[in-house]
């Protein structure tokens, strides 16, 4: 698990979420959410993502042929993030997690929740990458404010019910693997000529339309997100990529010329990844405004 080492005391109420948020590393000084690792399993062994294994070096194990799969993380690593939290202080957690329609996570959380010492609200962000993480970073922020746990589990649902999640990715065949492509999408197919641009939608991923060219496909990823921005009070953006560095970069500059702020650009987490394949790029779009508590 990693967290930031505030210099203020710890909030009664502390976010945990999981490794598949993406977060940049965390303002020194600040209580953030305490991040707990999903896994990568390889043919060398289990791997904490974050940890053992970073994205980069999963492009370069798919790269080269290795088939990767993933785990969410143990009820016990869970378990352990509460106890800790109630060591620092918490008298509550909330715990927000990656879309339970994809992973088991949310599930262990609860399970991990119902032995806690403290009580522990489980909150299923339904997206993944920053729509996940800017949903953590505001519960984290609420909670530091002196919300209650039923508001700061509130702010969590209401920023990642707030949050559009668009992606490209080079080849469907990792997705189709792993069992995350819908049935829709995976009827779609990759047709010759024709790149798909995916979205996170109720919680899962879904098609939003096919493109003929990567360029295409590039303009309308920004399309949409300028124009899912444009209809939220504060938007806040990232950029992800695996492998992809030069295109997320360009692709931010894109949508920082467009919307007058400037996005995050982070590797996408290694267990989104192993499903994404290399040379996948995401734009994540959330509304930070509304009425936090």
């Amino acid at each position: 698990m990693t967290d930031a080492r505030p210099s203020t005391p710890l909030p009664p109420v502390r976010v945990v979420t999981d490794s598949t948020a993406c977060l940049p590393p965390a303002a020194p000084g600040t209580a953030g959410p305490v991040v707990v690792p999903l896994r990568v399993l390889a043919p060398d062994g289990e791997h904490r993502e974050g940890v053992d294994l970073a994205p980069a070096a999963v492009a370069e194990r798919i790269e080269a042929g290795e088939r990767l799969t993933t785990s969410q993380p143990p009820p016990e690593d869970l378990a352990v993030a509460y106890r800790d939290a109630v060591a620092s202080g918490a008298r509550a957690v909330v715990a927000v997690h990656l879309s339970g329609a994809l992973s088991g996570t949310v599930d262990a959380a609860a399970r991990a929740g119902q032995r806690a010492m403290v009580p522990v609200r489980v909150v299923d962000s339904r997206t993944v990458a920053m729509g996940l993480g800017f949903a953590a970073q505001a519960a984290a922020a609420c909670a530091a404010a002196g919300a209650d746990a039923a508001h700061v589990a509130d702010r969590a649902a209401q920023v990642a019910g707030s949050s559009r999640t668009l992606f490209l990715v080079d080849s469907l065949d990792h997705l189709r693997r792993g069992g995350r492509l819908s049935a829709g999408a995976a009827a779609l197919g990759t047709a010759l000529g024709v790149r798909p641009l995916l979205e996170i939608r109720d919680g899962r991923i879904q098609t939003v339309q096919r493109v003929r060219t990567r360029a295409a496909a590039l303009d309308r990823l920004v399309a949409l997100a300028v124009e899912h921005a444009g209809r939220c009070e504060a938007p806040a953006v990232a950029v992800h990529h695996l492998g992809a560095e030069d295109r997320a970069d360009a692709v931010a500059q894109r949508l920082a010329d467009e919307l007058d702020l400037a996005p995050v650009v982070t590797p996408v987490s290694a267990v989104l990844g192993a499903h994404a394949g290399p040379g996948a790029l995401a734009v994540v779009i959330a509304d930070l405004g509304g009425h936090p508590h």
